[in-house]
């Protein structure tokens, strides 16, 4: 079968399945056994429950469940609030001290946590609150808090990066260290942002005149040396190259346990949900990695990657052109899917042909995370916005919606400075994974 004619019907049956509202695990899922059926031969299909099973039995997987198990103890530990206070008192003189606060919080937490909506929910519960005490305009405190909680999977660990890693082959440990200088840089302009928009318009901010004695401020920063050391005992084991992605997940697993039961906030009830809470996300990873892998296949069997590596790299543009309009439908989807959907539909097409232009496949990586992020905060299945009004009372989706799209312009210019300055992301990376 032609492979373009191949891609052509791929496109057709997953927008056919999609538009009756069949989940995008299932689909690909239906579309691979159909596929391979139909155009390659049944025993080929065959193969699919023999990869199935391989990859679902992966050990680096293990990953998955400890990091999300991390991320759902802390967000029940009361840190979240903690991290949030110790922003605010460090930058109550500057210009939108509590939005700036909870975008430090965000960051804070996005580094013990995988998940974006874990992220804003842990974040946004409080933090709106009392942003609104402040008399701070509603869009302001709640696209302040969607767009911090995007953080959660760019500033290592990130789920949607141990897909990618999976998907594409690529050292996750080596992802996990590129994502940390874009994370900050993305952070730093988050709050350049939240600065801009308050020295135009003073009013949707009030400036805090509260004098903070020394001894308040050092005492924040007492509270957050659990978190350091979790922090340090994780990503830092991982660049030091002492322990591996899964056995540094263990770390953090353990330390969060700890963490909840020194603040007191470690019961039956919060073991419970956390591990709901894993369980529930672990079983949507998995059966989006699966079906992505088999989808993968597929397309390798059409020869569908090569030829569109083939054409891509033919094409009168230079490559930055190229990708830049790879990216554009990377944006373009997140308007209708989720982060972890866009992932495993886009990267097994368009991967081969990054590498064919000589791209890195770490940076392409960071560049995937980052644009996918947007998904998260655009409507009108942005999974931050729904978060936010879950957990904020009374919060309207369009406040929610409109205070976040204002910070899409500093995420895009992340990515445009990624692709200026592509060592911004390899720069942390050890020479054996460049």
């Amino acid at each position: 079968m032609d492979a373009w004619l191949a891609l052509g019907a791929f496109i057709a049956a997953l927008l056919v399945f999609l538009s009756t509202g069949t989940p995008v695990a299932v689909s690909m899922g239906l579309i691979a056994i159909a596929g391979l059926t139909a155009f390659v031969s049944w025993p080929a299909a065959g193969q699919l429950a023999n990869i199935a099973f391989t990859e679902a039995s992966n050990f680096i997987l293990i990953v998955v469940p400890l990091f999300v198990f991390m991320g759902e103890v802390l967000a029940k530990s009361g840190l979240g609030e903690t991290l949030f206070n110790a922003g605010r008192i460090w930058l109550r003189r500057l210009p939108g001290a509590l939005a700036l606060g909870t975008i430090a919080a965000c960051t804070a937490f996005a580094s013990v946590s995988g998940s974006s909506p874990v992220t804003a929910a842990t974040v946004g519960a409080f933090a709106v609150k009392e942003m609104d005490r402040q008399g701070y305009a509603r869009r302001l405190s709640l696209g302040a808090t969607a767009a911090g909680g995007t953080l959660g999977i760019l500033i290592p660990p990130s789920v949607p990066m141990i897909l990618y890693g999976v998907l594409t082959e690529t050292s996750i440990a080596a992802l996990f260290i590129a994502g940390i200088v874009p994370g900050l840089v993305l952070a730093l302009m988050l709050g350049l942002t939240v600065i801009i928009l308050v020295l135009r318009r003073p009013e949707i901010a009030p400036v805090d005149t509260t004098h903070t004695p020394w001894a308040e401020k050092l005492g924040s920063l007492m509270q957050l040396w659990p978190v350091l050391l979790l922090i340090f005992g994780v990503i830092g084991s991982i660049y030091a190259g002492l322990a591996t992605p899964t056995e540094a997940a263990a770390i953090g697993a353990v330390g969060a346990l700890a963490i909840a039961a020194t603040r007191g906030r470690l019961s039956f009830a919060v073991l419970r949900d956390a591990l709901d809470g894993s369980v529930r996300t672990t079983a949507m990873f998995l059966l989006l990695l699966i079906s992505g892998l088999l989808v993968t296949f597929l397309l390798a069997r059409l020869g569908i990657p090569q030829a569109l590596a083939e054409t891509l790299t033919a094409l009168p543009l230079p490559p930055w052109g190229i990708m830049a309009s790879i990216v554009a439908l990377l944006i373009l989807l997140g308007f209708f899917m989720d982060p972890l959907s866009i992932l495993v539909i886009v990267v097994p097409i368009f991967f081969p042909a990054v590498t064919a232009l000589g791209y890195h496949p770490v940076w392409f990586g960071i560049v995937v995370t980052l644009t996918i992020e947007i998904a998260a905060i655009t409507p009108p299945v942005g999974f931050n916005l729904f978060v936010l009004r879950s957990v904020v009372p009374g919060a309207r989706m369009q406040d929610i919606a409109m205070g976040a799209l204002v910070f899409v312009v500093p995420m895009l210019a992340g990515i445009v400075l990624l692709f200026l300055v592509p060592e911004i992301a390899l720069w942390l990376v050890p020479e054996q994974y460049r």
